[in-house]
């Protein structure tokens, strides 16, 4: 099985890019049309769709958000080792990635962060401690 994760985007080629750097993956370019970019990693796609999207997919796009982020889902990254979390931190914010929790130890062994990507994407970058 292979999980495909998407993202909706207001600059798909802008995020693909941010993704691709930090992540060190590479795009599937038989993929890529008009509103679709894609990223191959080893058991995984990362998809990032454009606003039209929401009408092709019959769904609706958010509401302007006033106050608190609703976070439903987030993909968490997992890394080869602990010292790429630390390592990651620095690029991502380089990408223009805000921080949500710098690098930490969790409760139940992994090294960790919590990063918003540019357009406030929530994600989580792991490593087993």
């Amino acid at each position: 099985m292979k999980l495909w994760f998407n993202l909706l985007c207001k600059d798909i080629e802008a995020q693909k890019e941010f993704y691709r750097k930090l992540l060190g993956l590479v795009e599937i370019s038989e993929s890529r049309t008009a509103i679709y970019r894609a990223l191959d990693g080893p058991h995984f796609q990362l998809g990032f769709n454009a606003h039209a999207a929401y009408t092709l997919l019959n769904l609706e796009p958010p509401a302007a958000s006033v106050g608190a982020l609703r976070i439903s889902s987030f993909p968490t990254f997992v890394l080869d080792e602990p010292l790429k979390v630390d390592a990651t931190y620095l690029t991502a914010v380089e990408l223009g990635a805000t921080a949500l929790k710098e690098p930490f130890d969790s409760h139940y062994g992994q090294r960790q962060m919590v990063l918003a990507d540019p357009e406030g994407n929530v994600l989580r970058l792991a490593a087993a401690a």
